[in-house]
């Protein structure tokens, strides 16, 4: 079998492995049951478990859940959700897939999120719902409007894909109240190659989204096994997580505290390489209480310093061209100065737990010559 190379600063991100997650997956092709099964719910136990919350429903994907979610909290066509552009296209996408259509608000450009303040600026009389984005593992804590939110029958489904294992204060993100929506996906601080996790608030959202996971239908699988019929109460999606899926999860959460530190300390790492440089503005994600998801910056002349950078092989990304400026939401644009400002400045440096110190050294001295050499030219 031939070795990959270790991913480095040519990855600007890649998932990381701890040795078990071969075994879990190989222990369960052995048992022959590939779909949502007993590994996945021991999945979701653990997950609540950790999270110190009643109950966690696991689906096919981050996508998948916030669409559920959205769903479960009863968004649907003639409702607007308020949702910042910043962020990938999938909140959007998720939005839509309701009925509904995006609101888009603007965002606090020293942390790329979404406040309290600009929440309540956004909303309408159609609102329904609230999308925060905990971008790049940032927590966001809306509690100061909670109240008004509530009185107004707007829901909070929190995007929170960058985000697992962060927390609001002493609490982790899922933990706080809000009906939360994690990723599992390739390179998520938590993955299970491909899935995701849905924290409901109240019993009946949780029987709710296990009923449009799996296309409607009320009986679980070892109910169904047991009886010559089932019963499909309504509409509903193939959104149930592979029991494959759920074992690499499994496997991944055994080590998460490990994640956890290498995560947090590889973003101190960047931001002290990063301080001498002029002209380099680093996104602040609270470090302190978030596990970083990506590490960004904002630089002047962003296209010229990418472009450099790439072609000294330092995978340098961009999250998230805004949505409000893409073609297939022309028609909710709205004017969003922090977003666009931030859009054209905003640079994701490689960021994943087979980085050394080494190498973000060697990024952040490769940053301060792009810079030099896109001021030059």
């Amino acid at each position: 079998m031939t070795v990959s190379p270790k991913p480095g600063i040519a990855r600007n991100a890649s998932p990381y492995l701890y040795g078990q997650e071969a075994a879990a997956v190989a222990r369960t092709l052995a048992s022959g049951q590939y779909g949502h099964s007993d590994v996945t719910e021991e999945f979701e136990r653990q997950i609540a478990a950790f999270l110190g919350v009643p109950d966690a429903v696991a689906v096919a994907s981050g996508t998948a859940a916030l669409h559920s979610a959205l769903l479960a909290a009863g968004v649907g066509p003639g409702n607007e959700v308020v949702v910042p552009s910043m962020t990938f296209c999938a909140t959007v996408q998720a939005i839509l897939a309701t009925g509904a259509t995006p609101r888009f608000a603007d965002i606090d450009p020293a942390t790329l999120c979404v406040s309290d303040q600009l929440v309540m600026e956004a909303l309408s009389p159609a609102t329904a719902a609230v999308v925060p984005v905990l971008f790049g593992g940032r927590a966001i804590d809306l509690s100061a409007v909670q109240g008004e939110l509530d009185a107004r029958g707007i829901a909070v489904v929190e995007d929170a894909a960058h985000a697992f294992g962060s927390r609001t204060g002493t609490r982790r993100v899922g933990a706080t109240g809000a009906l939360t929506c994690f990723s599992f996906g390739p390179i998520k601080n938590l993955t299970c190659g491909q899935g995701g996790m849905v924290i409901p608030r109240t019993p009946q959202e949780a029987d709710t989204i296990r009923r449009l996971r799996l296309l409607g239908v009320t009986q679980s699988q070892n109910e169904r096994a047991n009886t010559t019929t089932y019963r499909v109460d309504g509409f509903g999606l193939r959104y149930q997580l592979s029991g494959i899926n759920a074992a690499i999860g499994l496997a991944q959460l055994a080590h998460f505290a490990t994640t956890e530190h290498t995560r947090r300390s590889l973003w101190h790492t960047y931001r002290d390489a990063l301080a001498p440089l002029d002209g380099v503005r680093l996104v602040d994600v609270d470090a302190d209480h978030a596990v970083p998801h990506l590490c960004q910056i904002r630089v002047a002349r962003r296209d010229r310093v990418f472009a450099e950078l790439r072609s000294r092989n330092i995978a340098v990304g961009v999250h998230y061209p805004p949505n409000h400026l893409q073609p297939a939401f022309a028609a909710w644009r709205r004017s969003l100065p922090a977003t666009e400002q931030a859009g054209a400045q905003i640079l994701s440096l490689p960021f994943h737990q087979h980085l050394t110190k080494p190498d973000i050294d060697q990024v952040a001295a490769a940053l301060g010559q792009a810079i030099k050499s896109a001021g030059d030219t």
